[in-house]
């Protein structure tokens, strides 16, 4: 495990670099394998932001945290990454004691219709590595990282899936068959 602290619009003392080590190192020496750790370092019209990647045991954790100083938000955005550990410990824990067999994924809602005619600009394209996945633990990280949708691949089915958050609360599953 490598802990890389980039700065922008900062420069990266060692001192700096050294507390973010500390921080995160003690923070993930609960997980068996860690990947390269990711801490951004940015100052922005006087606001210290610090943004923190983790990929761990087949996991992502982010956290973002933005303060007046610089030692403040790296706490906070460590204990962000605290919270997002006891959540997916908790989960898990409830997950070995309980059935998710009994738990059904809803149907997906039908597709909207296609937007005007016109064009349509990509403003980012991000690429990212598929872990393999059931759609329980697909949802756990969506949820962990806080988003409303998350792209995984499900070795049972063979194919790329997608899990949702819907506007009542539940989860939908998104399976797409070539035709």
């Amino acid at each position: 495990m490598s802990v890389n602290v980039k700065g922008r619009n900062i420069d990266v003392t060692p001192a700096l670099k050294e507390y973010v080590e500390k921080k995160i190192t003690k923070v993930t020496k609960q997980f068996k394998t860690v990947g390269d750790i990711s801490a951004v370092l940015k100052v922005e019209k006087g606001n210290h932001i610090v943004e923190i990647t983790v990929p761990a045991s087949g996991i992502l954790l982010r956290a973002q945290e933005t303060t007046k100083d610089m030692y403040s938000s790296i706490d906070l955005v460590v204990e962000k990454i605290e919270r997002q550990i006891h959540k997916y410990k908790t989960r898990l824990m409830k997950r070995k004691y309980s059935n998710f067999a009994d738990t059904a994924v809803p149907a997906p809602a039908p597709a909207a219709e296609a937007a005007d005619e016109g064009e349509f600009e990509i403003i980012k394209n991000k690429r990212f590595i598929m872990h393999p996945m059931t759609p329980e633990e697909a949802i756990l990280q969506m949820n962990l990282l806080n988003h409303d949708f998350f792209v995984f691949y499900d070795p049972d089915l063979g194919a790329t899936n997608v899990v949702y958050r819907r506007k009542d609360g539940k989860y939908g599953l998104l399976s797409p068959e070539l035709k």
